[in-house]
């Protein structure tokens, strides 16, 4: 930039720093992190400035608040796989069953595989793809079936290991 640019926006950051910084904390409330986003507002503007100075408001309150919501989004998405890991963590559990414990798990998980090896290959498969994880959209593609069924056939798959769960339950 020329040195008339680079005066534009010197006097474009010093006035218009202050009100970006406090909208940037009202829309983050992380004072921290709204300085860094304001940073990045006003590297955009030295970067890409707007044809027309007289919209230079205008202008910095669009950019600051694509910034500020793409900021919350991946704070969003980081503290859900946060989330995620922490429930599969506690899930693995942090202590070793005793040996019973031990010993009705091991039943447990025959009984369980058993009931499973009643169940149709597909249905089986669907409980085991989505107890291992799995999102619909991954099950629909392992199983080449649409991704709106899923969530039914799962269901459906569930009910009918319940109902084996049941008649077996009677049985002892």
């Amino acid at each position: 930039m020329e040195i008339p640019e680079s005066e534009l926006f010197r006097d474009a950051f010093y006035t218009h720093y202050p009100t970006v910084r406090r909208k940037l904390i009202a829309l983050v409330r992380d004072e921290a992190a709204a300085e860094d986003l304001a940073q990045e507002v006003f590297l955009r503007l030295y970067r890409n400035p707007p044809d027309d100075l007289n919209v230079l408001g205008a202008w910095l309150h669009r950019v600051l608040t694509r910034i500020g919501y793409d900021y919350l989004n991946k704070k969003s998405r980081e503290r859900s796989l946060q989330e995620k890991q922490e429930r599969h963590v506690m899930s693995l559990g942090g202590e070793e069953p005793s040996g019973e414990e031990a010993v009705l798990q091991k039943l447990d998980h025959e009984e369980v595989q058993q009931w499973l090896g009643e169940l149709s290959e597909r249905d089986r498969q669907l409980l085991l793809l989505r107890y291992s994880g799995y999102s619909y959209a991954e099950i629909a593609e392992q199983l080449q079936v649409r991704q709106p069924l899923v969530g039914t056939l799962i269901h459906r798959a569930a009910a009918k290991l319940k109902r084996h769960a049941k008649s077996h339950a009677q049985f002892e």
